[in-house]
């Protein structure tokens, strides 16, 4: 038996004792899989992929979509990902999903690898790299959207069979989008990290990139959703774009060691409201926490000291949030909490908010101990165990231990959303029947029944309960069933973080090193 499946053997016997027993014991107390969680998670992006799928694609219910992506507009934007349950390949939420598992892969290689992942997180990461140097097609220009939501909603199709307007959008000189441009120049400095060691020749591709269109997007400033109106009412970007020009830099930062994007964000710190912002959400909109855990990060090396002064005023921020969402905040600062104890930012898709909140205090949590430090807070010290064990309890209750002893990622546990708000998954197969689904006859044969999806999207972390902790499994009721890529993207690294610490627990040893391809 390897140690892997000892490991899960054990926790099943953990599960089943707590069926017939009251008292259970310390060594049982987590009966979760997290390693077969992480793996579920990443399929789900194979099932999001967009373009002519590869030779190993494992999600098989797929075949190639958007393959004329581009066409009308004289370039190849083939590729990428769609966003959710529609067919739009979005920009800016796009960049944040492949940031996010790129930040996990970078914190957790090893114990991604550990358990026979780090290939298919890497696949996933480069899916969306590919798709970015296509829609880079010059220095200051970047194709931001195809397709747009509002002919994209009217239909109900497999998206191998779209008849929807694939229009691409773009932003340039004169439609400028600092914020798509800083947020995705952010994703590929932190792929190019990732594929250092790897694919030294594609990392530097992916810097050269990520250099241009940070220049792109500081020199010329603008929101992009001010360019392009089509994208407004699906991913407006509230928050601004300095929040991303930080990002970018600071990310760049890690990736070049170039002295100068360190001291853009010293420099712009307050006047880019990097020390300035207090918030209480991380999402592919709000960069300021994630930002601010990177620069107080740079505080465990010596050679920043002289921006001592500045990094911890970022740290101050950043803890401000890590603070809010452990309700450790005073004068009513604290992230709401569900009666099953969720962390609870608003209606909908909440658990967008769950997943990134469990990343960045799990990274912080890490730093803390490295540093021997505690987290201050106004209601008093919290030591890393508690940042571990808070993120560890949003986690638990996304794969059941919640009031309704349901998962929200699909296909994990025996109990999970199976009518997600997903064209693809809730329409036969095109692999099954090649016969063509109009654009409405989807609504009309497949979108009200009541039946679950004929395909499962496995590792779709789903939008959620309400704030009373209720769920209603129906298509139709997609603020709670639909998912979304950035959703799943911050779950990576968490898990194989609890997985390492379960294998620990029960004996087992790493013997992989990502460590040595950073």
């Amino acid at each position: 038996m390897t140690k892997k499946s000892h490991v899960t053997s054990l926790r099943h016997c953990c599960l089943l004792l707590s069926l017939f027993t009251t008292g259970i014991s310390a060594a049982c107390a987590v009966a979760f899989d997290y390693a077969e969680a992480l793996s579920k998670s990443l399929l789900y992006f194979e099932a999001q992929r967009s373009g002519r799928l590869p030779y190993n694609q494992r999600v098989t219910w797929r075949d190639h979509s958007g393959l004329t992506d581009g066409l009308e507009q004289g370039v190849d934007l083939v590729g990428g990902y769609y966003d959710a349950g529609d067919h739009v390949k979005f920009g800016l939420p796009m960049a944040f999903t492949v940031t996010m598992l790129s930040w996990g892969v970078i914190e957790y290689g090893d114990a991604i690898a550990s358990v026979g992942e780090l290939d298919h997180a890497l696949e996933a990461i480069k899916w969306g790299t590919d798709y970015f140097i296509k829609a880079h097609t010059a220095p200051n220009v970047l194709w931001a959207e195809v397709g747009d939501g509002d002919t994209d909603h009217y239909c109900w199709q497999r998206p191998e069979d779209m008849t929807t307007s694939r229009r691409a959008f773009k932003i340039d000189e004169s439609n400028p989008g600092s914020d798509l441009a800083g947020e995705t120049a952010a994703a590929i400095a932190a792929a190019s990290i990732v594929f250092r060691r790897i694919n030294p020749h594609y990392s530097v591709l992916l810097l050269h990139h990520a250099q241009q269109l940070f220049e792109f997007g500081d020199r010329y400033r603008g929101k992009y959703d001010e360019s392009m109106g089509v994208v407004k009412s699906y991913y407006a970007s509230v928050s601004g774009y300095k929040d991303e020009l930080l990002w970018a830099a600071l990310w760049l930062y890690k990736a070049t060691d170039t002295q100068a994007y360190l001291n853009y964000a010293i420099d712009k710190a307050h006047i880019f409201g990097g020390t300035g912002w207090a918030m209480t959400e991380f999402s592919w909109d709000v960069k300021y926490p994630g930002l601010q855990v990177l620069a107080a990060k740079l505080l465990a090396e010596d050679k920043h000291n002289e921006h001592v002064e500045i990094l911890q005023q970022y740290r101050s921020k950043a803890e401000y949030y890590l603070c809010a969402c452990l309700n450790k905040s005073s004068n009513g600062s604290n992230v709401e909490r569900t009666p099953g104890g969720l962390l609870y930012i608003r209606q909908w898709n909440n658990m967008q908010y769950v997943s990134s909140a469990a990343f960045l205090l799990t990274v912080y949590s890490d730093f803390l101990k490295t540093a021997s430090q505690n987290l201050q807070c106004p209601q008093g010290p919290v030591s890393h165990e508690e940042l571990l064990s808070s993120a560890k309890s949003q986690v638990d209750y996304i794969l059941g231990s919640n009031p309704m002893n349901f998962s929200y990622l699909v296909g994990f546990g025996f109990n999970y959303p199976k009518r997600v708000h997903h064209r693809g998954a809730s329409i036969v197969s095109y692999r099954e029947n090649k016969a063509f689904i109009g654009c409405t006859q989807g609504y009309d044969n497949w979108y009200g029944k009541p039946e679950p999806n004929p395909n499962v999207l496995v590792g779709a972390l789903v939008g959620g309960p309400d704030f009373e902790d209720n769920f209603t499994d129906e298509r139709g009721n997609f603020m709670q069933t639909e998912a979304c890529t950035y959703n799943t993207a911050p779950l990576l690294g968490v898990l194989a973080k609890f997985n390492e610490l379960e294998m620990v627990k029960f004996g087992s040893d790493k013997n992989f090193s990502f460590a040595s391809y950073r």
